[in-house]
């Protein structure tokens, strides 16, 4: 299988379906043998009933459950866990970044890296509907903290959309601890750790304004997060390091 496509969802009724028209789609015009995983993370909405509707339809999506809330982390690894593709995505359920921005990235792994991560912050990018200034801010206060405790070195580590080759996306999220917003900079940290090679890649961006993140409540989480990284990299958590870290 060429591709596997992981999306989490959390009460995401009214956006799963149009979300996943969107990545169906373009994996139909690439005719790419892939398959299509959303992780529902304990919604309390009809979120899974949607997408067993449509993977009912359409056999190149499976649904796989929470049986309660656990954070974007933990559904993201669920997925990765039990993905088959050869090269593993993570992408938003919004679709604020497009699915064909998928080609920069494979082309920086067939360039030898082994992630790639998108950014709409590095020269390049284009932010074609911006985030509202509030968030923003919150955005630049956590690159200051997150570069000062845990991982200097990025510009946009946040933006929901990253590829994998599958064997480095295993071995990474065996080993990750984090659950929520955060587990972005755990990932790489670890990756990192490990002594795969990571680049950061310019993409399309279009903000969602129903995003589910909030700018005060998940920002201070994120960073107790951070705090949690730093204390799992001292304490050698994430095993020995990689050959060429």
């Amino acid at each position: 299988m060429d591709l596997s496509v992981i999306i989490p969802a959390y009460d995401e009724e009214r956006r799963i379906e149009r979300g996943l028209a969107g990545v169906l789609g373009y994996l139909a015009d690439r005719h790419l043998d892939a398959e299509v995983l959303v992780v529902d993370d304990g919604s309390r909405d009809r979120t899974a009933a949607v997408v067993e509707g449509i993977a009912a339809r359409d056999p190149r999506v499976r649904l796989l459950r929470h049986t309660e809330n656990r954070g974007k982390g933990a559904a993201v690894r669920t997925g990765v866990l039990a993905a088959e593709g050869r090269l593993i995505l993570f992408t938003d359920t919004d679709q604020s970044t497009p699915m064909h921005c998928i080609e920069r990235l494979i082309e920086v792994l067939d360039a030898g890296f082994d992630l790639a991560i998108a950014s709409r912050e590095i020269v390049g990018a284009r932010r074609l509907i911006p985030q509202p200034f509030h968030r923003r801010a919150m955005g630049h206060l956590f690159v200051v903290l997150r570069s000062l405790l845990v991982l200097p070195g990025f510009i946009d580590t946040q933006c929901g959309f990253k590829l994998f080759r599958r064997e480095v996306a295993k071995d990474v999220f065996a080993r990750t601890r984090i659950d929520g917003f955060a587990f972005d900079v755990e990932v790489l940290a670890v990756a990192l750790h490990r002594g795969f090679r990571v680049s950061e890649v310019p993409v399309e961006w279009v903000d969602d304004p129903d995003s589910r993140v909030s700018a005060v409540s998940d920002s201070l989480r994120a960073i107790r997060d951070l705090l949690r990284s730093r204390r799992h990299l001292r304490r050698g958590t994430y095993g020995k390091d990689g050959p060429a870290a």
